[in-house]
């Protein structure tokens, strides 16, 4: 008797959510003119973030290189000299590449950045008609320079030596509160 009531029963129910949702108006998103925002912790294209004074993070080390599964990433380091500082550490990143055709945005790169070099915006449109365009090169991913910031490469002015640098003793140029730094 059970099976009888199932096999007219289900029927039955399944048209009733075919019913309640046949007299719903239509959800379209207008997606390239109505751009809708993403979640805050959303993984999307990468940025090489820098120091208050203009100096990059990123010090080359390579481990975001080795920490891709994809290998995406594409990193060789240098080393800084007197004349030409691109970063407060001992080496920079002179070459970084991130190959948007390999890249599962995974974010196991940002994780691997010993000094947070690396992350990610909530930048999602990678889409380009040209696959040369989808490898981002160094000056594709560095952020921009902000106020009182000033293009590398140039002296420390965050500090007298590394560890002072890093800790914001004896600074010239501070970043304040709000993200804004100081001319």
């Amino acid at each position: 008797m059970a099976s009888l009531r199932e096999q007219f029963w289900d029927p039955v129910a399944g048209f009733g959510v075919t019913f309640r949702t046949m007299f719903k108006g239509v959800v379209t998103e207008q997606y390239p003119f109505e751009k809708k925002a993403t979640a805050p912790r959303f993984h999307g294209r990468h940025q090489l973030n820098r120091w208050p004074d203009g100096l990059e993070k990123c010090i080359g080390c390579e481990l975001c290189a080795w920490a891709c599964p994809a290998d995406a990433i594409y990193v060789e380091g240098a080393d800084n000299t007197d004349g030409g500082r691109f970063s407060p550490g001992e080496r920079y990143g002179s070459v970084y590449q991130i190959n948007y055709l390999r890249c599962i945005l995974c974010g196991l790169c940002i994780e691997a950045c010993p000094t947070r070099a690396l992350t990610m915006t909530n930048e999602y449109e990678l889409a380009d008609n040209n696959r040369a365009d989808l490898i981002y090169e160094k000056n594709d991913l560095l952020a921009p320079l902000l106020p009182g910031m000033e293009q590398p490469p140039h002296p420390m002015r965050l500090g007298e030596d590394e560890g002072a640098y890093y800790r914001g003793i004896g600074a010239s140029v501070r970043e304040t509160g709000d993200g804004e730094v100081p001319a």
